[in-house]
């Protein structure tokens, strides 16, 4: 037997079913029923769910399915509201273009070694790629060692942006822009290594840090 605020939180889920074909959020409950709190939502629910009521599906969101009208009659397959479906996010393929040093710099950017599909929320409007760290040159900008960095790609920089540079057309880093005057300095995150400051015909920006990818 169902309290009455049982009754209520299975009546408002039945007439939300029948308008909108998904369950209500728990925000959407708590303003409907009045209740400040998510946890008087959550013990709602599991009342209804041990008395057979509703089942809740795990690891998904709004995922309610009615079982029973109040009056304990049960709901047939064919009037029963069915949970949310779950839709897989899409992803975008961005280029991995190999290895790029956060220390000592190694060889320039090349072509793609293979694709990485990222979600798209991780990028803006323009165009990616993305580079495998080897070095701990940006360890103190929690950049590490096996780290793979989603680029943007930019031919300018403010000052402070963590950028890809290469150096006399040969040399890819990853390094803290600092310009003064007509000088260019690429500068570390780590107190070993020094900052190297080249003349601005030396230096070509190549992208901007858009994000960063760690696997444990």
């Amino acid at each position: 037997m169902l309290t009455q605020k049982q009754k209520t939180m299975l009546t408002v889920l039945i007439d939300h079913f029948d308008q909108h074909d998904v369950p209500p959020s728990f925000e959407e409950l708590c303003r409907i029923l009045d209740l400040k709190s998510k946890s008087g939502i959550h013990r709602l629910l599991t009342g209804l769910e041990e008395r057979g009521y509703i089942r809740r599906l795990p690891n998904r969101a709004r995922a309610i399915e009615v079982l029973k009208n109040p009056d304990g009659s049960s709901i047939s397959g064919a009037e029963r509201p069915q949970p949310e479906p779950v839709q897989p996010e899409e992803t975008a393929s961005v280029p991995l273009l190999g290895k790029i040093a956060a220390g000592t710099p190694i060889s320039a950017i090349s072509d793609p070694s293979r694709y990485l599909d990222l979600p798209p929320s991780m990028m803006g409007m323009g165009e990616y790629y993305a580079l495998e760290i080897e070095g701990d040159s940006m360890i103190e900008a929690g950049i590490m060692d096996g780290d793979t960095v989603l680029i943007e790609r930019c031919e300018t920089a403010p000052n402070g942006t963590i950028v890809v540079a290469l150096v006399d057309g040969e040399e890819a880093t990853l390094k803290k822009l600092r310009k003064k005057g007509e000088s260019i300095a690429l500068e570390a995150a780590n107190p070993d290594y020094e900052t190297r400051i080249f003349g601005p015909d030396r230096v070509e920006i190549q992208g901007k840090l858009a994000g960063l990818i760690r696997l444990y």
